[in-house]
């Protein structure tokens, strides 16, 4: 019986596709109907909820001025105290409440919220418009984390100074470690500071998943409340023209941390959104506000949206990935998919881009990078392809290898002969073309190829060393079935070389 074909790389489960693709986007279709209906009572709605929302800001305005008169917002920031804390935790809130109800809000609370003392911190979830901060109000404002620029907000930037926010500064190089540092210092002062409320996932989504949870409210390592947030609207909008929105909030039992989380914030986070996840009915995803950047990205070199989303949390974490190098990935992706349609590469493609034949090589690379086997490759997928398979297979050997199987006469330089013959003979194409390809490796013009100008080019394009190495795998394949190989089978312990160096680099990043 011959022996069963393997890939160089098994598939990694903790890489398959996320439950949900694109959690950042909400595609609203409204009925005829509805659309009559809004319009019709949004004459009504509008000026009478307008001018009672302006008579409630009219009231909160001086109260809040009244509060935050002389209140430090830096340096030794203490809690509000006396009358001013009386004011800002009931005659604030009551006025939130009526400000909302304005709006058309009706809230449910299920649930006990905890005290202070049994957990510093709420933790909300999941987290898709600016009308979240209702939860604010029913959990008797709380300090919340906030941009220090949203303090210089007409109206709005007084009420927030009421809560006593902590404040994050992008001008501030340290400002990351101070807002940890700070909401440490808050979650332990046993009960002297309100409780801290934060939205981890630190960015909006459809309330379709829970995605990757930010790690700062989980570092000080004390227990944590989950906060649950609903909308049960027949239609999801959110919106306050014609039918008010209902929202239901669940105050969970606080979760207290392990020993482990207590020194793993990224466990204990990874816990809590866990169960969040469970009692919403949700799945969970790796995505994470890069994965916004990236789709902004995407956007900006012609490429669709969501083309950049690739589940950053997880990427670069089992790929040991940075922003940058992901971001760099998508531009060299954007080279090769441009003038595709959908922003996914097809074999053809894929052969134009490598200025290559359709050969058995590059259909066995194309189909190690194609993971979910639907014949075109998207970025997520390409990221993936070129760091596991191709940077490894991409090493010194591999290069050296290569370069004196195509210096034919050894002279440490490749003619345009030499070079054309090999690539036909390698796949099993006559007529094969490739004076372009010669043309970009030759980087001076001389007319032949040296070592540096061929390693060169091969470290900025690690797809032909994985293409020259799955050719190699596919010899010593063929040689296992009794076929007789294109090459010599000494040729095939460089292959085997390559393909344990793969295992071993990636042996840890196979499991979930």
């Amino acid at each position: 019986m011959p022996p069963q074909k393997e890939y160089a790389l098994p598939r990694q489960r903790s890489l398959l596709l996320p439950a949900v693709i694109n959690p950042f986007v909400h595609d609203l279709k409204l009925t005829k109907a509805d659309k009559i209906k809004c319009f019709l009572l949004g004459i009504i709605l509008v000026p009478l909820r307008g001018i009672f929302l302006l008579l409630v800001l009219m009231v909160m305005w001086p109260i809040s001025v009244m509060i935050t008169f002389r209140q430090p917002l830096k340096g030794a920031v203490e809690p509000m105290t006396g009358w001013r804390r009386f004011m800002h935790k009931r005659v604030m809130t009551f006025l939130g409440w009526l400000y909302f109800f304005g709006m058309g809000f009706r809230v449910v609370v299920k649930g006990k919220q905890a005290s202070s003392v049994q957990a510093p911190i709420l933790a909300v979830a999941p987290h898709s418009s600016f009308f979240d901060a209702i939860v604010c109000i029913e959990a008797g404002l709380p300090s919340t984390v906030s941009r220090s620029e949203s303090l210089e907000a007409p109206i709005f930037g007084r009420f927030l100074r009421c809560v006593q926010p902590v404040l994050v500064s992008r001008k501030d190089p340290d400002s990351r470690r101070n807002t940890i540092l700070e909401i440490e210092r808050r979650a332990k002062s046993g009960g002297h500071w309100p409780q801290v409320l934060i939205f981890p996932e630190g960015t909006c989504t459809n309330r379709s998943c829970l995605i990757t949870f930010k790690q700062g409210a989980f570092v000080p390592g004390v227990p944590v409340q989950p906060v649950l947030i609903r909308y049960p609207n027949k239609l999801d909008t959110v919106t306050w023209t014609w039918q008010g929105p209902k929202s239901i909030y669940t105050f969970l039992p606080p979760q207290i941390p392990t020993e482990i989380e207590k020194k793993c914030p990224f466990k204990f986070a990874k816990s809590v959104r866990a169960v969040m996840a469970e009692s919403l009915g949700l799945p969970v995803t790796d995505h994470t506000y890069e994965d916004c950047r990236l789709m902004i990205a995407a956007g900006e070199l012609t490429l669709p949206m969501e083309a950049g989303l690739v589940e950053f949390t997880k990427i670069s974490r089992k790929l040991e990935l940075k922003w940058d190098s992901v971001k760099k990935e998508l531009e060299s992706f954007a080279n090769i998919a441009c003038s595709c349609k959908g922003g996914r590469i097809t074999i053809e493609e894929f052969s134009s881009f490598l200025k290559l034949p359709i050969s058995p090589a590059l259909q066995e690379l194309f189909a190690l990078f194609d993971r979910n086997g639907d014949g075109t490759i998207d970025f997520r997928e390409y990221v993936i392809g070129v760091t596991v398979l191709c940077r490894p297979a991409n090493n010194e050997e591999v290069i050296q290898t290569a370069f004196k199987l195509f210096d034919i006469d050894e002279d440490n330089c490749i003619t345009q002969e030499e070079f054309s013959s090999l690539l036909r003979s390698a796949l099993g194409v006559r007529d094969l073309e490739v004076h372009s390809l010669f043309k970009e490796i030759d980087a001076d013009g001389s007319g032949h190829i040296t070592y540096d100008e061929f390693c060169s080019f091969a470290l900025t394009h690690p797809e032909y060393a994985k293409l020259f190495t799955t050719y190699l795998e596919l010899q010593r394949y063929q040689g296992l079935q009794g076929e007789e190989p294109d090459f010599e089978a000494s040729l095939s312990h460089c292959c085997t070389a390559s393909h344990n160096h793969q295992e071993d680099s990636t042996s840890d990043k196979k499991d979930d």
